[in-house]
């Protein structure tokens, strides 16, 4: 029987290339890849391999410089800056390493604030469950430098489901936390990753997290390879 789960996120021939004092580099070097919908794919390799370079391409933070990518069957290359905000705000949510929190608005607000853009009438009663399920009811109305790191971060991946996203982009997302706090947030993730059958696809320099994906892809001097 045949898997006939959708392609999600696929590349074709990537290639990406930063001018420099020293002339051009070349950061990706032909990549091809496919990512099914639901799957759980992590990204792991050294220190300017290249990994979050591929993920802003995957994710239409960027554009390459030769080939294409595509969520769905949308080739983001061809798309303007406002056509890939539109589609990152269709299927896209994020979670960072830095967290990326408003500093203004509260942790309630924060949460709200993706779906009130999109014109979520529940956009409030979403964000008020995504809180109680991260373990953060009691902390609603704390601002961000009123949480700590750990929290934050809950924060910050309630925000990312509060939008349904059908693709969820983790850069790092346990790199500014204490192990015994990172291994909370990593629960977190596959929880609601698990429970709402988003795609998701982490960068993480964490073999116990990769591990946790159903699949490892190792860059290496620009180059993807498939774990053994």
């Amino acid at each position: 029987m045949s898997d006939s789960k959708a392609i999600a996120i696929r590349t074709e021939n990537l290639v990406h290339t930063v001018n420099t004092s020293a002339g051009d580099l070349s950061i990706l070097k032909g990549i091809d890849m496919e990512i099914k919908e639901g799957e759980s794919v992590a990204i792991v390799g050294a220190s300017g391999s290249g990994k979050s370079t591929l993920l802003g391409l995957i994710a239409g933070l960027d554009v390459c410089s030769q080939g294409e990518a595509y969520i769905y069957d949308a080739a983001l290359s061809r798309l303007d800056e406002e056509q890939r905000a539109k589609l990152r705000g269709q299927y896209v949510g994020f979670v960072f390493q830095s967290f990326h929190l408003l500093p203004s608005l509260s942790a309630l607000e924060n949460v709200m604030l993706p779906a009130e853009l999109s014109g979520d009438l529940k956009a409030r009663e979403k964000a008020e469950g995504f809180l109680k399920q991260v373990g953060l009811s009691h902390r609603v109305g704390h601002y961000p430098r009123q949480l700590s790191g750990g929290e934050q971060q809950r924060v910050a991946i309630a925000r990312a489901f509060a939008s349904a996203p059908k693709i969820l982009f983790a850069d790092e997302p346990t790199g500014n936390l204490d192990a015994e706090t990172g291994n909370v947030i990593s629960d977190l993730i596959f929880d609601l990753n698990r429970s709402l059958g988003t795609t998701l696809v982490m960068v993480t320099h964490d073999a116990t997290l990769a591990k946790r994906c159903e699949r490892q892809l190792i860059m290496s001097a620009g180059r993807l390879s498939e774990a053994e």
